[in-house]
């Protein structure tokens, strides 16, 4: 791996340039965000920062979305690749054949892999092979694109008027839809491949997808970073499941955590308090008996003594192992519907009240309990 770029359209703010600043001291690999003038699609960005990417000669690399999470077997998809090398490689999974209709579906070869044919989000049963968001794309996998983008130009040439602020480029051009105008164009075609994994994957498009993401790698941790996980010890909280503590938390030992716990960087657990299901960002303070259950809290929240900080889990089907996250609008008939709690920085539960499925907006500060709301 030679290097790493964040492309988006959104403007750099000053925790992504420490984010980025950390990293690359953390991996020992140049890391860079490249801001898109516009959005621009799946694969209008890779097309458009080509040069960027292509520097330095790499044999292939990797695009993965932001939004999923995995254990990213990205070892096995380049020995495949290396083994058949083509232009595109597209990591798969397995799922039901009522959620394989939210997702890209791939019908395979299955002696070839090679994909015979794309469908993104079809309206009745394709497959139930799934694109995870995963790629390894070789240098010529760009040529595609760039017959995206110049059929693209040709065609606004006949409908759109060129505005003066252009500068020669058509509004829209640029926007390239990876799955639609790319993998189901060339489906069936010799260029598109695709490697199937058992390992852990996930959406994450919800707030409620947040903390099965946790909980997932959590799992992972027993296997490959079983020293990130805290073990019960004398002297220590009750550990229940895998737990996650930052070394630099304070955890009372009366406290009981778990499963599926992680505690962030300066955050302070007081005594008696219960975690389950929950993620506690960096600086948060829980104040002694406190019961926080499927929730988030915000970095430098604080949450009073006695009080009760739960949300209703949106889990897959236990039942069904090709089963994946939901995900479901937080909203319907303008009602929140039942999901995890959210507390956003800096917010300040007081003692003793009850905050029920609720998402608390940052920076503020309670006096009473609130259900099913979003707390401006």
């Amino acid at each position: 791996m030679q290097e790493i770029l964040l492309i988006g359209f959104y403007q750099p703010d000053e925790p992504l340039i420490r984010f980025l600043e950390s990293a690359q001291q953390e991996f020992h690999l140049p890391i860079r965000y490249l801001q898109e003038f516009a959005p621009l699609g799946t694969g209008g960005g890779l097309y458009h920062f080509r040069d960027q990417i292509l520097a330095g000669g790499p044999e292939a690399f990797f695009v993965l979305n932001a939004d999923v999470c995995s254990d990213f077997p990205l070892g096995a998809m380049l020995a495949a690749h290396r083994r058949q090398p083509r232009p595109f490689l597209l990591l798969g999974t397995t799922a039901n054949r009522t959620q394989s209709l939210n997702y890209g579906c791939i019908v395979e070869n299955p002696q070839t892999h090679e994909v015979l044919h794309y469908v993104e989000k079809p309206s009745t049963f394709v497959s139930d092979i799934i694109n995870c968001g995963i790629y390894l794309f070789s240098p010529e996998a760009l040529k595609p694109l760039r017959d995206v983008f110049q059929r693209n130009q040709q065609e606004r040439q006949l409908y759109l008027p060129l505005r003066e602020d252009t500068n020669g480029l058509w509004p829209g051009a640029g926007t390239i839809r990876l799955e639609q105008d790319v993998f189901s164009a060339l489906a069936g075609q010799g260029q598109i491949y695709v490697h199937l994994t058992d390992g852990i994957w996930s959406q994450i498009k919800s707030a409620g997808s947040a903390l099965y993401a946790s909980r997932l790698y959590l799992s992972q941790y027993q296997v490959t970073h079983p020293e990130r996980l805290t073990r019960p010890a004398s002297g220590g909280p009750r550990i229940r499941g895998n737990v996650y503590i930052h070394p630099t938390a304070k955890v009372a030992p009366t406290a009981v955590l778990g499963p599926n716990v992680s505690i962030g960087e300066g955050v302070t657990v007081g005594e008696g308090v219960r975690l389950r299901e929950t993620i506690v960002l960096h600086g948060a303070t829980l104040q002694e008996h406190t019961c926080v259950l499927h929730s988030i809290v915000g970095w430098g929240s604080t949450v009073g003594r006695w009080a009760r900080v739960e949300g209703t889990p949106n889990d897959p089907n236990p039942n069904d192992p090709r089963a994946h996250m939901d995900s479901e609008s937080l909203f319907k008939d303008g009602k929140l519907l039942p999901a995890i709690t959210i507390l956003g920085c800096r917010v300040r539960i007081p003692a003793e009240v009850l905050i029920l499925n609720s998402i608390v907006l940052p920076h503020k500060e309670l006096s009473r309990s609130f259900t099913n709301q979003i707390i401006l």
